[in-house]
């Protein structure tokens, strides 16, 4: 080994080689979001930057132009418990990060359950909140993303038990991105600058400063000064930018579940005035619905929008003939809830196309997916915004309909890209087009965008629902993956998009503000039926008993006995009207309030109460919250009872009857013995068949008197806890 002889380097150009290894930047990599981690280098140092009083600013140069995609995630529930959903997370997201490679990645509340085992008791579980942040930087390394376009926002499950933000049980602020990186206000702002155009991120904190422990702690709480920081926030670059502005906002609770600050303004009314284009959340989890979606509108005429809405899309307001139309200019954004990681699986991603806005929901329950296709244009009919709407508009640019255009990632190489256009016309799916979509073609690329020009002026149609889309792509390996059937409409109408009976009790009902009007309309209901037949029945000159139901059958008769029988009964009938009564006026029950801390409280139907405020007034804490223990309470404990409670007393009333008659057949059997007549045995059969039979009523309503008692202590008992 001694005698081989190996080539030596000068030392002047060894000298002259470390010189160009320290001076020139290790920033050659086109990918702005990729790390040091693997053989891509670090360019987000020179691309984003976080601006005081302004956010977060990320700069995007490279290909596809003006197309940007983000990620949203929302409710993981990480929990000590069920240890499958960080596995699952770990060995799912950092791999499909790193396919997807986003300009920013968006997780929208609920990071960890905060439950115990039984569900019972929920509070922050520093555990969980460890294991979240070991999870969150090993999907960091994975991805190879840059850490700071992760961004994270507390959830109502992150809030369980915390009595203020920054105490010894607000984990979110020490072990969450964004308590890390030091983003602590309630708003977060993100500009992403692509050449054509800003995108403007804000996420918004609207969890309770209070934390109340579950279940009454459900709703959102923006404040009056976080709605003012928020609407800041959104017309902060309108005078600054001359170029146009995509206004994106995020948060964890949707408006359904959003109260009114105590000004009353709402998240609407800020997103309706600053010109929103889409509000994304999460809470509601996809075992309500996958239609969780809603569009709002500053006017209607059909239904007050601060109430209540029937349909998604509130068709067909927006389906106007023509640009020239004369209608009142509608301001108008889209609410789109995502689903959960819990069980679902679920991750979105959201691409801004030259302004315009496509999404994705992808579910992983099977496992990562080997390529995700996603149309950006034609836009889906469902989906759309009313401004993009009438292609004949002057105000509109035709080149954007010019092109059929994809977005497609890939784990592997994809050969081609294929878009099919089905007609749903004849009643079946007859295919009338099929193209293949080349790559867009640059020297540094973000992402694969393919293209394909198409005669978009065929497919005018007066139905947003006749023409389909799919986009089949292949990879190197032979494996074909389909888009789903997404209807277009270039006359710019919406698709009818309808909820089930379960996605418009949560999406389209505002529950803060229907909740004392349903509480007062079932209590003045309930009250009134207790108090006015009695009344009615006081001045009436006829006797209600079951003998005259028996005789004159019908509904009121049978009411009308019924609360005889209840009135018979006045203990019974003044514990009912003083329980009615305790409800309004009195606490209904004790308890501990935050995790830390000894605070004990009471609670109301409007809320915890405390202590008195410095004017020597109550304050309530968790209204509209406590309505999740108030409503289920009235309806499945109060209204019940009552009902079983009449159908005793009827039921006692019509045995007393049957006594009383058994009492005048035996004074007549004692007659008929001394005048030397045997005795009937239809008297004892009788008494055994009503006995054995005819008292299955009772049975019934004592056992369902069981199940409400069932109900009533373990709501009680959630609650407590």
């Amino acid at each position: 080994m001694g005698s081989s002889s190996r080539p030596r380097i000068p030392i002047l150009v060894f000298g002259l080689l470390l010189c160009f290894i320290i001076l020139v930047p290790c920033c050659s990599s086109d990918n702005p979001n990729k790390t040091d981690n693997g053989d891509e280098n670090n360019q987000n140092k020179n691309n984003v930057k976080e601006i005081v009083d302004e956010g977060q600013f990320i700069e995007v140069k490279s290909a596809p132009e003006d197309v940007v995609w983000v990620v949203q995630l929302s409710d993981l529930h990480f929990s000590v418990h069920n240890p499958e959903r960080a596995q699952d997370f770990k060995s799912i997201v950092g791999p499909t990060l790193s396919m997807i490679n986003p300009s920013l990645v968006l997780i929208t509340g609920d990071l960890t359950d905060g439950k115990s085992k039984d569900l019972l008791t929920t509070k922050q579980d520093k555990e969980e909140w460890i294991e979240y942040q070991n999870i969150m930087e090993d999907v960091v390394r994975r991805s190879g993303l840059n850490k700071s376009i992760l961004h994270d926002l507390r959830g109502n499950h992150d809030n369980f038990g915390v009595s203020s933000f920054g105490g010894p049980s607000d984990f979110f602020s020490k072990y969450s991105l964004n308590g890390q990186l030091g983003r602590n206000g309630p708003v977060d702002s993100i500009i992403i600058q692509t050449g054509e155009r800003k995108l403007l991120f804000v996420g918004i904190d609207t969890t309770s400063s209070s934390g109340l422990r579950g279940p009454t702690n459900f709703f959102g709480h923006p404040t009056d000064e976080l709605l003012s920081q928020l609407s800041s926030a959104l017309r902060k670059w309108d005078s600054q930018s001359a170029k146009p502005i995509t206004k994106i906002s995020f948060g964890h609770f949707p408006l359904s579940f959003s109260a009114a600050s105590s000004s009353g303004k709402t998240l609407e009314d800020v997103f309706l005035l600053h010109s929103l284009s889409a509000y994304i959340c999460g809470h509601l989890h996809t075992k309500f619905g996958k239609n969780l979606k809603r569009r709002h509108e500053s006017i209607h005429p059909l239904y007050p929008h601060k109430m209540i809405q029937f349909n998604a899309n509130t068709i067909p307001f927006d389906n106007r003939k023509d640009c020239s139309d004369g209608l009142t200019s509608v301001e108008e954004f889209w609410e789109w809830e995502m689903g959960d990681w819990r069980k679902s699986r679920a991750m979105r991603i959201l691409a801004i196309d030259r302004g315009h806005i496509s999404f994705i929901d992808i579910d992983y329950k099977l496992g990562a997916k080997n390529t995700i296709i996603l149309p950006t244009f034609p836009l889906d009919s469902r989906f759309m915004a009313a401004s993009y709407h009438k292609h004949n508009c002057d105000s509109m640019d035709l080149s954007l309909y010019e092109t059929i255009r994809v977005l497609v990632f890939s784990a592997s190489p994809i050969v081609s890209v294929v878009a099919r256009i089905y007609d749903s016309r004849p009643g079946y799916l007859l295919e009338v087009v099929e193209t293949s979509l080349r790559k867009l073609e640059s020297t540094s690329s973000r992402g694969d965008l393919y293209f394909a020009p198409w005669n978009f002026k065929a497919f005018e149609d007066p139905s947003p629902e006749r023409y389909l889309l799919q986009i089949e792509a292949v990879d190197n390996l032979g494996r074909s993956t389909l888009s789903e059937l997404r209807p277009f409409s270039i006359n710019g109408l919406h698709a009818k998009l309808s909820w089930s009976w379960k996605e418009f009790i949560l999406m389209g009902c505002h529950w803060a503000a229907l909740y004392l009007p349903i509480f007062w309309s079932f209590y003045f209901l309930v009250l009134s039926t207790i108090l006015v037949p009695k009344i009615l029945l006081f001045f009436s000159r006829r006797h209600y008993s079951y003998k005259h139901y028996i005789a004159n059958r019908g509904f009121l008769n049978c009411l009308a006995w019924i609360f005889t029988e209840l009135y018979n009964i006045p203990i019974l009938w003044g514990c009912l009207v003083a329980y009615l009564f305790y409800l309004i006026l009195c606490p209904w029950l004790f308890g501990q309030v935050f995790t830390d801390g000894k605070e004990r409280g009471y609670m109301t139907y409007k809320g915890w109460v405390l202590k008195p405020n410095k004017n020597g007034n109550l304050e309530f804490l968790g209204f509209p919250d406590i309505m999740v223990v108030v409503l289920p309470h009235l309806f499945f404990v109060v209204l019940p009872a009552i009902v079983v409670i009449g159908g005793l007393a009827a039921e006692r009333g019509r045995y007393r009857d049957y006594l009383l008659s058994l009492s005048g057949k035996k004074k007549d059997e004692n007659q008929s013995e001394i005048r030397g007549y045997a005795p009937s045995s239809d008297g004892r059969h009788n008494r055994s068949h009503f006995l054995s039979s005819e008292r299955w009523t009772r049975n019934v309503l004592l056992v369902v008197s069981l199940a409400i008692c069932w109900v009533h202590f373990k709501d009680a008992g959630t609650t407590k806890h």
